[in-house]
């Protein structure tokens, strides 16, 4: 008879905690152990890195730009050969080499690149009649280098290179279309179009002498 008044007034008082505790609805989940990594900080997505640590309550002087390190080379790019954008820069390039073996380069893949980047205003036939200007008819009033002239024939490699890194006279950079081994395939196509007679480089294995004291001066 206890057993069976125990088992009644335990089963009541169970029910009243259970009314009781979902009276109300909680919404919060509790404590979090780490809540920089249970909650994400809210960043505004096209903001300047700047602004979003400092929206995001970063306390103090936060810097970082989102760029990588100075120096910092990406995955597969070659080493690049720092030269300034400038009259100097420019006549410190004639003396550095192409740095690729000429059985390394696949001229295919570098006529390719040639005629996608290039050929528009130097032509198919590298005689500076691309569709652009294609006579003096093309949107393009200023006719581009023939390659085929002789005083772009005795140009050499380096030269070109910074040309195409940098830009020159209407010419604007292709450093952003063409990662630096693709730079120095196209040059190498030029070249060897424009005939043995052409001031390239004709031991591009070698490492050449002035690529360090260029580099050293042009930093």
């Amino acid at each position: 008879m206890m057993t069976r008044k125990f088992l009644i007034i335990a089963g009541c008082v169970v029910a009243a905690m259970a009314l009781v505790s979902c009276d109300n609805v909680r919404r919060s989940p509790g404590r979090a152990y780490m809540p920089d990594m249970a909650d994400s900080r809210a960043y505004e997505t096209y903001a300047p890195a700047q602004e979003r640590l400092k929206a995001s309550g970063v306390q103090g002087e936060a810097h970082y730009s989102g760029r990588p390190v100075e120096g910092t080379i990406a995955r597969g790019e070659m080493i690049p050969i720092k030269l300034k954008n400038d009259s100097i820069g420019y006549a410190m390039a004639a003396g550095i080499k192409n740095p690729l073996a000429p059985g390394s380069i696949n001229m295919k893949e570098a006529e390719r690149l040639y005629l996608v980047n290039c050929g528009i205003c130097h032509g198919a036939k590298l005689d500076g009649n691309g569709p652009l200007f294609n006579g003096g008819d093309g949107p393009y009033t200023a006719a581009p280098k023939n390659f085929m002239d002789p005083t772009m024939k005795a140009m050499t490699e380096g030269t070109m290179f910074h040309a195409v890194t940098f830009g020159k006279g209407q010419m604007g950079s292709y450093a952003s279309q063409l990662n630096t081994k693709q730079r120095w395939e196209v040059i190498a196509y030029v070249k060897s179009k424009q005939g043995p007679a052409a001031g390239a480089v004709t031991d591009s294995t070698a490492k050449p002498a002035a690529d360090s004291a260029v580099v050293a001066q042009a930093k």
